[in-house]
């Protein structure tokens, strides 16, 4: 009864707005966070979100770029459905904008072209010194543990650690999206995150549709909440 109701949503618009979180990507393959396997259930010396911040990076490069390696430059991995389902969307016409919290560059992947990514990405890296670039597979192929730029910089990704601000662009076109919208679809995030989390309040449409698979802060408040994984809903609504 949900799909088909989602399904109808779905067809009734024609400005719709994704805004999703680490469940997106976990049917690819990539850890969440937050979930029973996750980063955060895992044994480290120091908290995960300790490692990510800025003053780490900056005070221990080694032990960040360590973890960073080991667990976030993620790159033998493929889109999934609900990022092929997504692309699907946009070429139709009926999809605004992808707003993204993941790092994995997945939705371009799979096709999508209107994509803010609100932290960043590991595929965009730069030299500190000089501001040369690089990619995830160039900071693959060095042989340090920190990266070096041929200038002998060091480099860091272009993604935003824990101390850090969002950056004011992206996440005002993310805003104009949302109010634009007449749909928006909120997948695969605890939505405890903030100021990403915060963004849902912004939508002044017709349908808010959550689809996570555990509750969320947000369920009360959404028109449709359906507890599945990510891929599997949207592959059945878009009819993949």
């Amino acid at each position: 009864m949900a799909y088909e109701k989602l399904k109808q949503m779905i067809q009734e618009s024609s400005r719709i707005v994704f805004f999703g979180g680490a469940g997106v990507s976990t049917e690819s393959g990539i850890p969440d966070f937050r979930g029973v396997d996750g980063l955060y259930h895992q044994k480290y010396d120091v908290p995960p979100e300790t490692i990510l911040s800025h003053s780490y990076f900056v005070r221990y490069p080694e032990k960040f770029y360590r973890f960073y390696r080991d667990k976030m430059l993620v790159t033998d991995v493929s889109p999934n459905a609900a990022h092929r389902a997504l692309a699907r969307l946009e070429q139709e016409g009926k999809l605004l904008a992808v707003v993204t919290q993941n790092i994995d560059g997945l939705h371009q992947a799979a096709g999508s072209r209107t994509v803010y990514e609100l932290h960043g990405s590991i595929h965009r890296n730069y030299c500190l010194s000089c501001g040369k670039k690089y990619t995830a597979q160039d900071l693959q192929a060095m042989d340090s543990l920190v990266p070096r730029c041929s200038c002998g910089g060091m480099i860091r990704p272009e993604v935003v650690l824990y101390e850090e601000g969002l950056d004011q662009d992206t996440l005002s076109a993310a805003v104009h999206a949302i109010r634009s919208a007449d749909m928006m679809i909120v997948a695969g995030t605890s939505l405890t995150v903030y100021p990403a989390a915060g963004l849902v309040t912004y939508f002044r449409g017709k349908h808010l549709v959550l689809i996570n698979r555990d509750a969320t802060p947000m369920d009360a408040s959404c028109d449709l909440v359906i507890h599945d994984r990510v891929g599997q809903v949207l592959k059945d609504a878009v009819g993949l």
